[in-house]
């Protein structure tokens, strides 16, 4: 299986040096605007240099990977569909949930699959809960309880071009409540401040943040996002159900711990998601050659991409309004 890569970008070397690793997938072709980044990656992944253009319309890559900036997505998803290309994108397809719309009917219309990034589904600790959850093992569900914090902020410039956190950070957080409800929220109640850094609130966006969201049966899911953790990279997930709680807690450097008089230590957690993720890209990438190869319908999908981003606009809404904001499920 032959790939094309958009993107030679921090997130494009992971997933074009996954593809590199595989015995049953060949990256052929990196494009990106810097030259030196797109020749470094095409070095490593003993692929070619090739602009956007020619990998879209060459006829012998069956798939393309797209990881540039978000304002390009979904233009390069309608061409590489239109092109018979199969499309894994990161997320979000677009900020503006019309044109996710518009680009989702191109996508429907080509018949090709398309796959949106939202990788943490595929972390084996998340997998395995969300597993055990749908083998009842809690019971009914009542409350999910998704837990992200990043051990720093993002530089201003990014803050300002991000879509804000609702919609750069949380976006993960509503995809993987909707994973575990397997029920759409109805209804979203969000607040934030800034109280991590002074200039991201100056650039209109918040650094900490909480949301309730409820689905039509009842079931409540709570998330809570902080731009910093000064202990590490904090990821968490908690479901509650009628017969029990299902949990999945960090991952540390080491499993290591000492015990002395002063109590218990162990090892801090890991403190960047290209560490704690890394095993949930490459089985990302699993699912999406299973996908090209006939064998899976592409999930998460574009609807998918679509309803995370839908809940993070309408969170964004509630947190200026103060009020609860309601959802019309796409």
């Amino acid at each position: 299986m032959r790939f094309g890569l958009l993107g030679a970008g921090r997130i494009g070397r992971i997933h074009g040096l996954n593809v590199a690793a595989r015995g049953d997938a060949r990256l052929v072709a990196v494009a990106d605007a810097s030259a030196d980044a797109a020749a470094s990656l095409a070095e490593l992944a003993g692929a070619k240099v090739a602009s956007a253009e020619a990998i879209l319309s060459d006829a012998a890559i069956d798939a393309v990977l797209i990881c540039t900036p978000t304002d390009t997505h979904a233009d390069l998803i309608e061409k590489a569909v239109e092109a018979g290309k199969a499309v894994f994108c990161e997320k979000p397809v677009d900020l503006d949930a019309a044109r996710i719309r518009r680009c989702l009917d191109v996508v429907a219309k080509s018949g090709k699959p398309l796959m949106i990034g939202f990788n943490r589904r595929f972390d084996p600790n998340f997998a395995a809960l969300e597993k055990r959850l749908r083998q009842g093992e809690a019971g009914d569900i009542e409350i999910v309880t998704v837990i992200s914090r990043d051990p720093g902020p993002p530089p201003v410039d990014y803050v300002r071009r991000s879509g804000g956190l609702f919609r750069d950070m949380m976006i993960h957080d509503f995809d993987m409540a909707r994973f575990l409800l397997a029920e759409e929220p109805v209804e979203v109640f969000a607040l934030g401040s800034a109280l991590v850094d002074k200039a991201i609130g100056e650039a209109g966006d918040v650094d900490t943040a909480a949301v309730v969201m409820k689905t039509a049966s009842g079931r409540i899911a709570q998330i809570s996002n902080s731009r910093r953790a000064t202990y590490g990279y904090d990821q968490r997930i908690e479901v509650h159900g009628a017969k029990g709680m299902l949990r999945a807690g960090n991952i540390h450097e080491t499993t290591v711990e000492i015990a002395t008089g002063d109590g218990f230590r162990s090892d801090p957690v890991q403190n960047f998601f290209l560490e704690r993720y890394a095993a949930a890209y490459r089985a990302e990438l699993d699912a999406f050659v299973a996908v090209c190869a006939g064998k899976a319908a592409p999930s998460p999908s574009g609807l998918d991409g679509l309803r995370a981003q839908l809940l993070a606009d309408a969170a964004t809404q509630s947190a200026r309004s103060g009020k609860p904001v309601a959802i019309e499920v796409a």
